[in-house]
């Protein structure tokens, strides 16, 4: 099977400008192709995750992927899939969200293969050496603006209002891919659906520019933008987004969220994001027809991804955080772990050495009142790390401290609190 057959089996391939010239000519060797990933905060999430696990896996069939860290269209920012403007960031921001985001590139991306070895550029290199009329001349005048204004991500935009700069991004794109065509043989772009505009732009330019003309080799693939079956948005969690930095979101939470996927979405996320064989994701599919109260498809979704994006031990102490938290069994946490398994639950800090159970529950905003807290505690709804505890005299101190550090109150089934001594 070669990567296009795949890509489709996974249900990856929404559009291509010329589906058996692409197959063809990635048939004849080696293909330099290119994505790009604007610098807009200083961590990519998991809605950037897709175009990059397709980049590799056009690496592993011994293509080369270009990571082009959007720099200087950064400073601008993509009207595609928007219904206002972006928030215009300064160029020294910038330029540290475009570090941050190279290095994750990094690590999800092999830049040391001497024969298939990843390539990272940034748009600012050659966009900041380019004056305004240059850009008329050299790019302006090879589009008009009826081509432009028929393209989706400006379309959707006209009745609300878009300012000249953001309707200036599809020629700043262009430009990427002509350049990335002339420096480094780059011979296709991929995106996602809502990205179809700028990359027929850019194959546009590089025809109307090449000495090939009509006959230039470039081409454009998209890939559909990623829904769920319950019509919240992919990537996005009670806490906010779900960040591939680890400081940002633990690999805890990380394992978690993808352990939590919907029955309905499980297998279409194996085959987009894993790279375990369509053989593997069929079984899987069997179990979540048959034992879906196993959950076996989204352990093995939950394991891959934080392998892949963390690491084989990131792995092991989320499974540990998860066994710990579900067996009640919170002493088998060292502090790192009782931090990142307790990060978003209420917290309290105890400056005495010792505390009456009653009144730290109401000081800690566990119990209402003293009285609420005396019939959680005789009806055995409190639970000291992991331990119910019933005595209504019963004295919070050292020998509560986990790694001398945290004590964990539970209220009911579900409800934690984090005390930090």
């Amino acid at each position: 099977m070669n990567i296009l057959e795949d890509l489709r089996a996974r249900g990856l391939v929404n559009q291509v400008t010329d589906e058996e010239g692409l197959e063809k000519h990635l048939s004849e060797g080696r293909v330099s192709l290119y994505c790009g990933f604007d610098p807009t905060g200083d961590s990519l999430h998991i809605g950037h995750l897709l175009p990059i696990i397709i980049l590799k896996r056009f690496q592993e069939a011994g293509h080369q992927p270009i990571a082009l860290v959007g720099g200087g269209t950064g400073m601008i920012g993509d009207p595609s899939g928007r219904n206002e403007e972006r928030q215009l960031n300064e160029e020294s921001v910038v330029e540290h969200y475009s570090n941050r985001i190279k290095s994750q590139l990094a690590k999800l991306l092999d830049f040391n293969d001497e024969k298939k070895g990843a390539v990272a550029v940034n748009n600012l290199d050659w966009l900041k050496e380019m004056s305004v009329i240059e850009l008329l001349r050299d790019v302006g005048k090879h589009f008009s603006v009826n081509y432009m204004l028929a393209k989706d991500s400006v379309e959707s935009r006209i009745e609300n209002g878009i300012s000249f700069t953001e309707f200036s991004y599809m020629l700043l794109q262009s430009l990427d891919f002509q350049k990335l065509n002339q420096k480094q043989n780059c011979t296709l772009q991929i995106g996602g659906s809502d990205q179809w505009g700028n990359i027929t732009a850019g194959l546009e330019l590089i025809r109307r520019t090449s000495e090939e003309g009509e006959e230039a080799k470039a081409f454009g693939l998209t890939f559909p933008l990623i829904t769920k079956a319950d019509g919240t948005k992919f990537g996005k969690t009670a806490g906010g987004a779900v960040w591939l930095d680890p400081e940002k979101t633990t690999p805890y939470e990380f394992y978690q969220f993808w352990l939590n996927v919907d029955d309905r979405d499980v297998i279409k996320f194996i085959k987009y994001f894993t790279f375990l064989s369509l053989d593997e994701v069929e079984e899987l599919e069997k179990e979540v027809q048959e034992r879906p109260e196993q959950r076996a498809a989204q352990r093995r979704l939950a394991e891959e991804m934080t392998k892949l994006v963390h690491s084989e031990e990131a792995l092991e102490q989320a499974i540990r955080i998860s066994n710990a938290l579900f067996k009640g069994d919170i002493k088998a946490l060292n502090k790192e772990e009782i931090e990142a398994g307790f990060k978003d639950v209420p917290s309290h800090t105890l400056e005495e050495n010792e505390k009456g159970l009653v009144d730290l529950l109401v000081e800690a905003g566990i119990s209402s009142s003293k009285r609420q807290a005396r019939e959680d505690i005789k009806n055995g709804a409190i639970y000291i790390n992991g331990e119910r505890e019933q005595d209504m005299q019963y004295v919070i101190d050292q020998k509560d401290k986990l790694d001398d550090a945290f004590t964990v109150i539970r209220r009911g089934k579900k409800k934690y609190f984090l005390i930090r001594h």
